[in-house]
């Protein structure tokens, strides 16, 4: 590589979004080759074992190669993007392989030993041989040229005479993945790119059946031979497990065989705090913000945590210490299509009830829209999950790592209940608070669960006690 061409093309490596990341999911390019990009510009997204992240480019200029594919998992410090940052001044073939210490260590062919006439344009790896009037030597047979067997044995296989390098198919090398991936033969494909390159749509075209022509009724239909996942009919639908489900997977895996769990369950009368949710949803202070009964019960958890201090703390195996937080990151364990996460709502302590509203709403929203990031999930104390929501009365949570408790809360029903000494229908729940038994012992976790409990129960308690 010249310094001109090393000043010309810039890598885009994939960065660590989050704190230590090691690989993060291509879930979608917002560009391709030719595109024209600005600094600051987001170019693709990205799924971590946190949540999905979008990626700005910190370079101006034009798109000059994706280096992998969509749904493709590369490693953090690896090479994604080329761009050319000064398009115009000289041929775009200059641009560096993707792999150039593979490409260095690689011996020449023997018969590019005569001096390159001039005029002739470097070759980008993976568009062929730059086209010439100079005439080239036959290459010899040798051990040195692997490519020219490869594409003849390939060729064989595939039912087609050998292709010649000089006259193999014009396509980048995403784009030979893609046919690759589908079966195509890019021989057979017609390019309609610039210079007769094979682009991506010409693949697809390629793959897509063709329009049944009007054939003799002996003619047998085409039997697709693999079907693709998710189709109906088919016994079994195999998922990677990857992004955020691996990582979840892992630290429950983690938290239940480290953390020894005890939970806790309480079933209470929330009629009162149903009420004071409507009277709250017509208060002028809650004007536009959000107000449910997961408002109440986390300004419960956090009064009930203030009068009980111990609760809010995390097991330093390394340094054989317990240590008590004086803050609150309250997390939210939130259900998305990318599985299930916990951000936090941070310094929860320190909120009035419309600022904790407030923050609820944006956590829950930005949830949903999966714009969550990493550091909205990191430095999480204690964690809420509201599984009622899905009609179940309740369950038994497993703590997110480096936290000393959760609690679930379950539906809220209309149900039979001694109320002043008669029977009546009012609202009820149950409340499960699973804590590590090695930080919490049963009395301090059954002041915590009693509190909420009592709090729930009559909400004026939250005037008294908050």
């Amino acid at each position: 590589m010249t310094a001109d061409t090393s000043l010309r093309f810039r890598e885009f490596k994939m960065p660590d979004v989050g704190e230590g990341l090691t690989e993060a999911e291509i879930l979608k390019w917002y560009v391709q080759p030719g595109d024209t990009v600005t600094d600051g510009q987001v170019v693709c997204e990205v799924e971590t074992a946190k949540a999905a992240v979008e990626l700005p480019i910190p370079y101006d200029g034009v798109v000059h190669e994706l280096r992998f594919e969509e749904g493709t998992t590369v490693d953090v410090g690896t090479s994604i993007i080329t761009i050319d940052v000064a398009p115009g001044s000289g041929p775009a073939a200059q641009a560096p392989a993707p792999e150039p210490a593979a490409a260095a260590a690689e011996p020449a062919p023997v018969a590019e030993e005569e001096e390159k006439p001039k005029g002739r344009q470097p070759v980008l790896v993976g568009y062929g041989v730059a086209e010439s009037s100079t005439k080239r030597r036959p290459r010899k047979q040798t051990a040195a040229v692997p490519e020219q067997a490869a594409v003849a044995i390939q060729a064989e296989m595939n039912g087609h005479a050998t292709t010649a390098p000089d006259t193999r198919p014009l396509a980048k090398p995403p784009v030979r993945k893609l046919a690759k991936d589908l079966g195509i033969d890019l021989a057979t494909v017609t390019p309609t790119g610039p210079d007769g390159i094979i682009t991506r749509e010409d693949v697809h075209a390629a793959a897509a059946p063709a329009p049944a022509p009007a054939a003799p009724a002996s003619t047998p239909a085409p039997v697709s031979v693999a079907a693709e996942p998710g189709v109906p009919g088919a016994r079994e639908t195999r998922v990677p497990i990857k992004g955020v489900r691996k990582a979840t997977a892992a630290a429950m895996v983690g938290s239940a065989f480290t953390a020894p769990h005890v939970t806790e369950f309480v079933t209470l009368d929330v009629t009162r705090t149903m009420k004071l949710v409507e009277e709250l949803k017509g208060d002028k202070d809650m004007a536009g913000l959000r107000v449910n009964p997961l408002l109440l019960i986390a300004k419960a958890l956090l009064v009930a945590i203030k009068r009980n201090p111990g609760i809010n703390a995390s097991w330093d195996e390394a340094a054989q210490e317990i240590v008590q937080k004086h803050y609150v990151n309250l997390g939210i364990a939130a259900a998305t299509p990318r599985g299930l996460i916990v951000p936090n709502i941070k310094d929860a302590h320190d909120k009035t009830l419309p600022e904790l509203a407030a923050a609820l709403g944006e956590l829950v929203s930005t949830a949903r829209e999966g714009r969550t990031t990493p550091a909205a999930m990191q430095g999480g104390t204690v964690t809420i999950t509201n599984v009622g929501v899905f009609g179940v009365d309740t369950g038994t949570p497993i703590l997110n790592p480096g936290e000393s408790a959760i609690l679930a809360v379950g539906a809220i029903k209309l149900q039979p209940w001694v109320h002043k000494g008669k029977v009546k229908p009012r609202q009820v729940t149950t409340l499960a608070l699973s804590f590590d038994h090695r930080l919490v012992d049963g009395e301090l976790g059954s002041k915590v669960l009693a509190d909420v409990a009592a709090i729930l129960e009559q909400p004026k308690r939250l005037i008294t006690w908050a």
